[in-house]
């Protein structure tokens, strides 16, 4: 298969873990928010802990950038708040989540959510991704005019 890609981000994925208020979960997880580069630390490592919530740096995930989908990251830039998409899933182990995809297409981003067991979180895009998405936007983006069909009788 030949893989579309133009552009590959590599982004570090934080995830926040919380103490449950129920008597079947001891814990809510959910991805916090997304870093550009790599951290030298190890996958899992504890990055904050307010007491309250527990900060993890789960892994690096890639952002990647298809010349065909810039009409959904043109409209996830002008949004007001432009967001990235994490879908992880639990693992049923240690660690007990797994990065899945990360993406910057709002389409691909609720496409994400139609599996049942994993989690999808929009987190805020930091402005480096941001500047980077918007230029690969401005030099790959092409207007396509929206044809009607005609039915035919």
């Amino acid at each position: 298969m030949i893989s579309t890609t133009l552009v590959s981000i590599v982004v570090g994925v934080a995830i926040e873990r919380r103490k449950a208020n129920s008597q079947w979960l001891d814990f809510l997880w959910r991805p916090a928010f997304v870093f550009a580069g790599e951290p030298s630390a190890k996958p899992w490592t504890v990055i904050g802990d307010n007491g309250k919530a527990k900060l993890f740096y789960a892994g690096e995930a890639v952002i990647e950038l298809h010349r065909t989908e810039t009409t959904g990251y043109r409209e996830n830039l002008s949004s007001g708040s432009p967001a990235l998409w994490v879908k992880v899933r639990p693992t049923g182990s240690d660690p007990p989540l797994e990065l899945v995809a990360i993406t910057a297409d709002p389409a691909e981003g609720e496409a994400f959510t139609d599996s049942g067991d994993s989690l999808v979180e929009a987190v805020p895009m930091p402005i480096g991704i941001y500047n980077i998405i918007s230029r690969f936007v401005a030099e790959h983006h092409v207007e396509r005019a929206f044809v009607k069909r005609q039915r035919i009788r």
